[in-house]
Parts: structure tokens; C-alpha cells; sequence
């Protein structure tokens, strides 16, 4: 097993604007990668860094990644030679970090040139207003099959919300000291590691505020490795999870046991789901989106086999 490897970390040149840490894990995605990173490098406030972590590439990435960090000084790479996982490689450039603030881009998506600048406005203009946000997070541009479509988050999300839907995303922008003493992200889950870590940043009565602009993008292009796309994951993080938050909120497990349902994720209701939500007491709205879901995985199962028959 090689060593761990990182490039030299460059002094970051001294602003009046707040340094901005960037951390980005990656693995086996080179080409999109380069889309990634020269989105944060373009963005149009100065004082940054990004932290890569290649975990584990067997493809380009590692040459891709020590040439931008020789040619320009905010790149810094972290090189491990057997993949670990998004969560720990995120907390491994989270702790290196070294910026005042802290967001993360996956490395299949990418950053409009304002992001980064937005965030620190809004921050500065919510301070001002005497507010001390837990964290922000903003709009998503969704881009499929060539077409765009923004997201509707709300306003703002508190802590109990998120047991219902995680409307915040998967990124969030905050100060360093927040991602730490919310503990990072959970590296044993199977999924809902954003989900998870949102809770707990949350779980002292902070608030959530919205930037209302969509600033980050997320190229839902078709592929098998997604999480939300693997049922029995988000199962067995809904298990793990629940558990952790039931003696905190009321029917947190029966919540976040809807939200599996929500369309976002590919599970679908069986017939003992039903039997489990009719005993935590479903109501009739909650009884429809289950039926809802499961004509929906019929109808795709179905769709599926003429595919094949065909």
C-alpha cells in the first residue's frame, strides 16, 4: 500500500475577503472533475482554496489534479491510494482546511461564478441584521437531458423540518468551527450522511437560511452509482439514523420512514411498509402518497420488462 500523498500547501494570498475553504472529494471521474474545479477556480471571489481528495482513482485524476495544483497555489490535493468513501474523504479536507468558511462540491457537479461570493454577502448582510445563521444553502440548478429546472427550497429550515424532507440539499456553506462541532459526517452510514450532519448543525436550535438563487448546478446525468438510487441503503441508513434522533423528536422514525417515500430516493413501498405506517398511526394524506409510490414502482417495473420483452 503507497503512502499518502498531498501537494504542498502554498500560503493563500492575503485579502480583505474572509478565505473560503472548498473541500471536494473525487474518484474515477476525471473528466468531470475538470468541469468541478474550474468552476471554483473561476469563481469571482479571491480568497479560497480547494481541497481535493482523489480516493482512490485508478483513471487520470491524480495527474490531472498535481498538475492544477503546481500551476495554481489555491489547489491543494490529498492523494489516497484505496478509496475510503465521500464522507471521510469530505472530514479528511475539512479538518486540513483552512479557511474561516467551509462549503463542498461534489465532483460531478459544478459552482456558478458567484457562489461563493453570495454566501459571504449573505452572511455579512444576515450578521447585520443582527441573525447568526447556523449555515446557508441556496437554490440548485438541475440539469437533465439537456433541459434546466431550479429548485423550491424554503426560506429557511429548522431543525425538525429536516425529519421530513431534507430540503436544505447536499451542501451547505457555514463557518469551519460549525462543521466541526457538529461533529462532520458520519463515515459508518451507508447513506444520508448530508441528511444526518444537517441534523445535528441544526440540532441546537440554529436556523437555516436560504440564499434564493441557484448557484449550485447538479448534472443529473444517468448513472448506477448513486446512493439515492440504491433501495436498500437508504433502508438500512433510515434504520440507523432513526434511532440515533427517536428520543429527540416525536416520531422521528415514522418521518424519516415517509421520507424514504418522497420520489427523490428509488424505494418504493411494500406491503409491510403499509402495515408498519397504519401502526404509527398514518393518516389519510400519508396513506395516498404510499399508494402513489407504489403504483409508481409498478408502473416502472413494468416499463422495464417491455423494454426487455422488446
Amino acid at each position: 500500500m503507497g503512502a499518502k500523498r498531498e501537494s504542498a500547501a502554498a500560503p493563500i494570498p492575503a485579502t480583505a475577503e474572509p478565505l473560503v475553504s472548498i473541500y471536494m472529494p473525487t474518484r474515477n471521474r476525471c473528466d468531470l472533475l475538470q468541469r468541478a474545479v474550474t468552476s471554483v477556480l473561476a469563481q469571482d471571489h479571491a480568497a479560497l482554496e480547494l481541497i481535493v481528495v482523489n480516493d482512490g482513482s485508478t483513471d487520470g485524476t491524480a495527474a490531472f489534479l498535481d498538475d492544477i495544483a503546481r500551476t495554481d497555489e489555491r489547489v491543494r490535493v490529498i492523494h489516497r491510494p484505496e478509496g475510503k468513501g465521500a464522507p471521510a474523504a469530505r472530514n479528511e479536507a475539512i479538518r486540513q482546511s483552512r479557511g474561516h468558511f467551509v462549503t463542498g462540491l461534489d465532483d460531478d457537479d459544478f459552482f456558478a461564478v458567484d457562489r461563493i461570493s453570495s454566501f459571504v454577502a449573505a452572511w455579512a448582510r444576515l450578521e447585520g441584521q443582527s441573525q447568526r445563521p447556523a449555515c446557508l444553502y441556496s437554490q440548485t440548478m438541475e440539469i437533465r437531458d439537456g433541459t434546466q429546472r431550479q429548485s423550491r427550497r424554503p426560506e429557511f429550515v429548522r431543525f425538525e423540518n429536516l425529519f421530513v424532507q431534507n430540503t436544505i440539499g447536499n451542501q451547505i456553506f457555514a463557518p469551519r468551527e460549525t462543521f466541526l462541532r457538529a461533529g462532520l459526517f458520519d463515515e459508518t452510514l451507508p447513506a444520508w450522511q448530508d441528511l444526518d450532519f444537517f441534523i445535528r448543525v441544526l440540532r441546537d436550535g440554529g436556523v437555516a437560511f436560504l440564499l434564493d438563487k441557484a448557484t449550485y448546478l447538479y448534472d443529473d446525468y444517468d448513472r448506477g452509482d448513486r446512493i439515492s438510487a440504491n433501495p436498500k441503503r437508504i433502508r438500512q441508513a433510515w434504520e440507523i439514523v432513526s434511532k440515533k434522533y427517536n428520543s429527540t423528536i416525536s416520531q422521528a422514525e415514522f418521518h424519516l420512514f415517509m421520507q424514504m417515500f418522497n420520489g427523490y430516493y428509488d424505494v418504493y413501498p411494500r406491503w409491510p411498509d403499509f402495515r408498519y405506517a397504519m401502526a404509527k398511526g398514518m393518516n389519510f394524506d400519508q396513506f395516498v402518497s404510499l399508494l402513489k409510490m407504489t403504483l409508481k414502482s409498478r408502473w416502472k417495473a413494468t416499463a422495464r420488462f417491455k423494454a426487455v420483452a422488446a
